[in-house]
C-alpha cells in the first residue's frame, strides 16, 4: 500500500475505552466527522494484534470547555482550520469484535473474538476490502453473497452451512425488505447448503413471482429453479386467475383437525377457554376424526339438546359455534381427502425439492395458523421417525429441513409457544435435522426463550424500543449494536449477526429484481472470484503488514 492509500484510509488514534463499552478514537485534523458513518468497519493495528471493529457512534469534543460556551470566530478559515486542529476534534466510538495475532513461530492465526483492547495511541484506519474478505470469505460452494457494507463495494457473504444448523430470523417493520431478504437466503439454502425448504407463503410472495416496492413484477423461486421447487396450493381459483398452475392443489379434511388445533387457534377463533375444553369433550365422545364433522351437523341442526346433556353451558356453546363456523367458510376444508398433503409434501422433500405453500386468497390469520401448524405438526413428526431410522440403521438422514414462516408471533408468543411445534422446533434446534426461518414485524411478541435460540438474526429498521430490545436480548455490544440499529435506513440494509458470521455487520442488500441479478441467482450462481481485482487471495501475512 503506498503512502497516499495509508492516508486515505487513517482515521485517528486510540485514546481511551474497554472491552464491553468500545474504544474512544480521536479523529486526525485532516478528517471531518461529516465523512463518519456508524456502521462502517475500522481496523486497529496494535502492539500484538489487529483488530477489527465497528463504529457505533460519532460525537464533537472541545479540549477547552470555554469553546463550547464561547464559540471563537471562525470566518476566517485559518483560524477555521487552526481551531479544529487544537481546540476542537471529532471522536468516534469503536467495538472491537475480532482480532488477528501472530501464532506460533511467527505464523498468523485466522480472526478470534476479541477479549482485549488495543494499547493508547494504537492507529486506526478504515477497514479496506481485503480486511472484510478475510473476516467473512468470498463466495464459494458454502457461502452466499447477501449484500456489501456501507460505502464499500466489497462482498459480505454468509455461511449458509452454518446458517442452516440453527433457526434463524428476519426482523423489520413493514416496508424495510424482509420479503427480498427471505427470498435472497432462501435462495442461498439452495445453491450453498444441503437442505429443503417448507415455505409458508401467507402473501405469495416467493413461489411464481412476487412484487417489489413499486409494484414491479419479480421472479419467484419457482422461476428461478424450476427443478428444485414446486409449488402448492390452497386456493386454485387464485391461481387461474394469475394463469399459473401449481403441483398440487391442498386440501384439508375435517378428519384431520384434532382438538390441539383448536387449542392454537383460540385467539384468532376468539374461543373461550371453556369452549376450547368442550372440543376436547367432543373428540373424546364423537371420536378423533368425526369430531368436527359431527359437531358442524349439530350445528346445523340446531341441536341444543346434546350440550345441555353433556353439560356444556348455553353460552359456551354459542361460542363454539361461532368460531368453528369460521373454518367452515374456508373452501379448503371438506369433510376428507383423498391425496394427503403432508405426504405430498414429504415425497418432494425427500426427492431434494424445496415446496412452496401459497394461500392465494386466503389472507385470514386463523387460516394461516390452522394449516401451518396443522401441517407442520405432522410433517415433523414423520420426519423424525426417518432420522431415529437413519440413524438406528448407520444410513444416510435426510436433508436438513427449513420450515419458513410468517407472522411468526402468532404461533411463538410466551402464551402458546410451548404448544406449538414451532416453539418445540426453536427449543429443539437441529436435533431431528429441521429448523425454522422466522419472519416477523414484532419481535417483541415472540417468547425471549425461543428468541435466544435464534443463531443468526438479520434485522431491518425497528423504530419500537419493545422490538428493537427483543432482538437485542443477550448479544454481546447491546448497546452499541442499539446505536446501529437505530441509524439503518429504511429500505435495503440491515444489520446481520450471529452463528454464521464471525461478528456483526450493516449491508447494504444485494440488487434483486434486473435481468443481471437473475442471472448471478439462478441455479448455478456465479462463478465464485478469486478476489475483486482477479488477484490470488492475500495471506494473513500480507493483510498483517
Amino acid at each position: 500500500m503506498t503512502d497516499n492509500e495509508k492516508q486515505d484510509i487513517k482515521l485517528g488514534t486510540v485514546i481511551s475505552g474497554s472491552l464491553t463499552q468500545g474504544v474512544q478514537v480521536k479523529l486526525d485534523a485532516a478528517r471531518s466527522v461529516e465523512d463518519i458513518a456508524v456502521g462502517r468497519y475500522v481496523a486497529i493495528t496494535g502492539e500484538k494484534k489487529r483488530f477489527f471493529g465497528m463504529i457505533t457512534d460519532v460525537s464533537l469534543e472541545a479540549v477547552d470547555p470555554r469553546a463550547m460556551v464561547m464559540p471563537p470566530d471562525i470566518s476566517d478559515p485559518f483560524i477555521a482550520k487552526v481551531v479544529s486542529g487544537t481546540t476542537t476534534y471529532g471522536k468516534i466510538s469503536v467495538l472491537p469484535m475480532l482480532t488477528i495475532s501472530r501464532g506460533v513461530m511467527g505464523e498468523s492465526e485466522g480472526p478470534q473474538p476479541a477479549k482485549t483492547v488495543p494499547a493508547h495511541f494504537a492507529g486506526v484506519e478504515l477497514a479496506s476490502q481485503r480486511d472484510v474478505e478475510l473476516v467473512f470469505g468470498q463466495e464459494d460452494a458454502k457461502r452466499f453473497y447477501v449484500g456489501t457494507p456501507l460505502d464499500m463495494e466489497t462482498r459480505v457473504c454468509i455461511n449458509m452451512e452454518e446458517l442452516v444448523k440453527r433457526s434463524n430470523g428476519v426482523f423489520g417493520k413493514s416496508g424495510t425488505g424482509k420479503t427480498f431478504l427471505t427470498r435472497l437466503l432462501l435462495i442461498g439454502m439452495m445453491q450453498k447448503s444441503r437442505s429443503v425448504s417448507l415455505i409458508f407463503d401467507m402473501h405469495n410472495e416467493y413461489g411464481w413471482e412476487g412484487t417489489s416496492e413499486k409494484d414491479r413484477k419479480v421472479k419467484g423461486l419457482k422461476q428461478l429453479f424450476p427443478g428444485k421447487v414446486a409449488v402448492f396450493s390452497l386456493d386454485e381459483s387464485y391461481d387461474k386467475r394469475r394463469k399459473v398452475k401449481s403441483d398440487f392443489v391442498v386440501k384439508v379434511g375435517y378428519d384431520e383437525i384434532e382438538p390441539e388445533d383448536i387449542q392454537l387457534l383460540r385467539t384468532v377463533l376468539n374461543l373461550t377457554e371453556l369452549a376450547v375444553q368442550a372440543v376436547y369433550e367432543l373428540a373424546k365422545t364423537f371420536g378423533d376424526e368425526r369430531w368436527l364433522q359431527e359437531t358442524l351437523n349439530l350445528f346445523d341442526a340446531n341441536d341444543k339438546k346434546f350440550a345441555a346433556e353433556h353439560n356444556i353451558a348455553e353460552g359456551t356453546w354459542r361460542n363454539l359455534q361461532r368460531g368453528l363456523r369460521i373454518m367452515e367458510r374456508f373452501k379448503f376444508m371438506v369433510p376428507h381427502v383423498q391425496d394427503n398433503a403432508v405426504r405430498k409434501i414429504l415425497d418432494y422433500i425427500g426427492s431434494g425439492k424445496s415446496v412452496v405453500l401459497q394461500f392465494g386468497g386466503y389472507d385470514d390469520i386463523a387460516a394461516y395458523v390452522l394449516v401451518a401448524n396443522l401441517l407442520t405438526r405432522r410433517i415433523y413428526n414423520q420426519y423424525r421417525e426417518k432420522v431415529d431410522i437413519a440413524a438406528s440403521a448407520d444410513t444416510k438422514t435426510p436433508d436438513q429441513l427449513v420450515i419458513t414462516i410468517e407472522e411468526a408471533h402468532r404461533f411463538l408468543n410466551p402464551e402458546i409457544s410451548s404448544q406449538t411445534i414451532f416453539g418445540k422446533i426453536a427449543r429443539e434446534m437441529r436435533k431431528y435435522n429441521v429448523t425454522m426461518l422466522v419472519i416477523d414485524q414484532r419481535p417483541s411478541g415472540i417468547d425471549e426463550e425461543v428468541m435466544s435460540q435464534l443463531g443468526t438474526k438479520i434485522i431491518c429498521l425497528l423504530d419500537n424500543e419493545k422490538d428493537v430490545d427483543a432482538v437485542l436480548t443477550g448479544v454481546a455490544g447491546k448497546n452499541e449494536l442499539k446505536s446501529v440499529l437505530s441509524k439503518l435506513e429504511s429500505k435495503q440494509q440491515a444489520l446481520i449477526f450471529g452463528h454464521a458470521l464471525p461478528m456483526p455487520v450493516v449491508v447494504k442488500i444485494r440488487e434483486y429484481g434486473s435481468a443481471e441479478s437473475y442471472k448471478e441467482l439462478g441455479p448455478l450462481g456465479p462463478t465464485p472470484r478469486s478476489d475483486s481485482g482477479g488477484r490470488k487471495t492475500d495471506s494473513l501475512d500480507d493483510l498483517w503488514g
